[in-house]
């Protein structure tokens, strides 16, 4: 929101800025979309559980989700903000530069979704090698992953546009569009019973359909902003040269958490129903993640950017303060409460029909695990937004790289002697490694500092998240019966167990002002 003042001669130009309050708004829709997520996922849990159909598909959606996740959570943000946003101040250079973009991308992808089709054989094998022992599951995985695959192409663009939207400080319809996957498969799920065996083809169908979709939503609204002209002849500058440039090493290192998850899904490919299992671990933690990385940093992103390029450190360092505070008060908590009640919460959840009690308990062990990981998600989100605003996307790139590996090594050379649960272990090993590796490195740069408030935030939001866990491990305790795997109201009783511990949480966080009113209204100006 722009404010003008005039005194005398002088122009003053005043942004505020509500971190808060632009995070709360990207946040409503995304947990929107989370909730029927999850009433999406208890769905397939019920009807497929974690058989082959379920691993098939779950390869299936995997591919096209991870690209998603990769181009529409922040990732294109971060290699397309910073350029578009400094040149907005110049509407024709902005029009021409998101226009060469835009067919650029759309050419890029069309080539690539061709390509994958006609090799998708070669490609499934790669993405899930341990189904090549299952003829009738390899087959049913390439079918299912040759129908999802269209999605990546108006999913990109549908980003794109999330990212121009952003970039003007729109944020609601953007966050507001991952909704439409989540209503499609529902719908087609209301039908399991009438589609029998063939509910894996007609939720395939409805992933591509979804992008379709979205992609003519947000483009109903990007109109005000942006409108795309088709055109063969691109003339290619410096500008849009130094984009592509940024653009693989910032979805490499910014989707970095997705990336691990695709590496494990490949080599749990090897243990049956182990995909299953880690899908449903990773489906429960990423709302928290959507919160507490990926909404602050998509939200920071624009301003910072701003901030760099006039060089206004007080503000730059406030906001990053401020932004690493967030994440971790939101982050450390959830880890607490999912270490306590990792199983309570995968059997409320899933813990229905096809989904029986083993299914619960493997995926509660990789929650477990995921769940120490959870602050490392959010930090490597937040961490690379502060590289990001600056154009530098090569040292969390080659972060990111070193984790992946490290990630890799790990996952292989245990994976016989523990099974799938050293995949969730090595992804949260590597991405405390990578988080640890940022910060080093914008130490290093000067790109941070902390400031007084930070440090003594940070132990009270610490000493509030302790105390908050005591408390939800004695509801827990007391609702034991009532969250048993064969109570079928059990997921009532987690929800009112998950209020209760958030209520008491902000409560305690504002008693020891671990959290403080003011907070939500952050005004950061210059003249």
């Amino acid at each position: 929101m722009l404010i003008r003042y005039t005194n005398g001669a002088n122009l003053r130009l005043i942004w505020f800025m509500n971190l808060i309050k632009s995070t709360s708004t990207f946040s409503f829709f995304t947990i929107i979309s989370r909730l029927l997520g999850y009433l999406r996922d208890i769905l397939i849990a019920v009807f497929l559980g974690t058989g082959i159909l379920a691993d098939a598909f779950f390869v299936a959606f995997r591919i096209p989700n991870t690209f998603r996740r990769l181009f529409s959570e922040g990732t294109f943000n971060a290699a397309f903000v910073p350029s578009y946003s400094s040149l907005l101040n110049n509407k024709k250079k902005a029009q021409n530069f998101a226009n060469s973009i835009f067919n650029l991308l759309s050419l890029g992808l069309i080539v690539l979704v061709l390509i994958v089709e006609i090799l998708m054989p070669l490609f499934v094998y790669l993405i899930a090698p341990g189904f090549e022992g299952d003829y009738d599951k390899m087959e049913l995985a390439i079918t299912l992953t040759r129908i999802t695959f269209p999605f990546l192409i108006f999913i990109s663009l549908a980003s794109f546009f999330s990212a121009i939207l952003n970039s003007h400080n729109k944020f609601a319809i953007a966050s507001a569009a991952p909704i439409i996957l989540n209503i499609l498969l529902i719908g087609v799920l209301l039908f399991a019973k009438i589609l029998d065996d063939n509910l894996v083809y007609y939720l395939s169908y409805a992933v591509t359909i979804s992008g379709g979709v979205q992609f003519i939503f947000l483009y109903f609204f990007v109109k005000k902003n942006f409108s795309p002209k088709i055109k063969f002849k691109i003339n290619i500058d410096k500008k849009i040269k130094n984009f592509f440039k940024k653009l693989l090493p910032s979805i490499f290192s910014s989707g970095v958490t997705q990336i691990n998850i695709l590496v494990g899904t490949i080599i749990a490919s090897f243990q049956a129903g182990a995909v299953s299992y880690l899908y449903y671990a990773d489906r429960v933690y990423q709302i928290n993640l959507a919160i507490a990385g990926i909404a602050i940093g998509t939200v920071i992103l624009p301003q910072l950017s701003k901030y760099v390029k006039s060089q206004n450190k007080d503000k730059i360092n406030l906001i990053q303060n401020k932004a690493l505070e967030l994440s971790l008060f939101l982050s450390i908590p959830a880890t607490v409460a999912l270490l306590i009640a990792s199983e309570e919460i995968i059997s409320s959840l899933f813990g229905y029909g096809s989904f029986d009690e083993l299914s619960v308990k493997n995926s509660a062990k990789a929650l477990f695990y995921f769940a120490i990981g959870l602050p490392a998600f959010s930090l490597i989100k937040v961490f690379s937004t502060f590289f990001f605003a600056r154009h530098n996307t090569k040292i969390p790139f080659y972060i990111s790289l070193l984790s992946v590996l490290l990630n890799i090594f790990i996952s292989v050379i245990f994976f016989k002697q523990i099974g799938f649960i050293i995949i969730p272990i090595a992804t949260t090993t590597s991405s405390w490694f990578n988080a640890l590796l940022l910060f080093i490195f914008l130490k290093k740069e000067s790109f941070f500092n902390f400031n007084l408030i930070f440090i003594d935030r940070l132990i009270k939001i610490l000493t509030t998240s302790v105390i908050m866990g005591i408390f939800f491990n004695y509801i827990i305790y007391f609702f034991n019966n009532e969250l048993s795997y064969q109570e079928n109201f059990k997921a009532i009783y987690l929800v009112g167990a998950v209020i209760a511990g958030l209520i008491f949480y902000f409560f305690i966080a504002v008693l020891i002002k671990a959290f403080k009113r003011t907070d939500i209204n952050l005004n950061y100006w210059y003249d």
